[in-house]
């Protein structure tokens, strides 16, 4: 379970949502002597960008340039929020790798997981109500039940 170098294995996932940075934030300030001594890393995975739906927009016309616009514009916005976390984990001390995916979020977490032998998996909750969470999902839900390790779940502040 752990690695080569007899650290284990911490995943964060991240998002753009205030509760992933609140989760990322809860685990430096409650978790700091446990992370130093682990190897921590800061996982994003972002939902493909809909073609179908861009296609269907433009009337099947949309400009090629328009898809490797919106590609490259989404790969920008996936590095900075990882530049942010990692610096971050940085001004705490803590040293992060980060990893993108593209897909849907809560498989690519599993996914992950179970790929990189991670052992404790944090991330946040958006505090949905039932009936959103039922015609939503829950990202957290699916990993809590799915992912093949322990799973922290960091709820927002009251």
């Amino acid at each position: 379970m752990e690695d080569r170098k007899g650290k284990k294995k911490i995943m964060v996932a991240v998002d753009e949502s205030h509760c992933s940075y609140n989760a990322l934030q809860w685990t430096l300030d409650h978790l700091a002597d446990t992370i130093s001594d682990s190897q921590l890393i800061i996982f994003n995975a972002s939902n493909p960008i809909a073609y179908g739906a861009i296609s269907a927009a433009t009337y099947d016309t949309s400009p090629p340039d328009l898809i490797a616009i919106m590609k490259e514009n989404q790969d920008k916005l996936t590095s900075a929020l990882l530049e942010k976390a990692k610096e971050v984990c940085a001004k705490r001390g803590i040293a992060a790798e980060t990893i993108a995916e593209v897909g849907d979020p809560k498989e690519k977490i599993c996914e992950a997981v179970e790929k990189l032998s991670i052992q404790l998996l944090i991330l946040g909750s958006h505090g949905r109500g039932v009936i959103k969470r039922a015609f939503l999902g829950s990202v957290s839900n699916y990993c809590v039940h799915n992912a093949k390790c322990p799973v922290l779940v960091v709820k927002k502040p009251a």
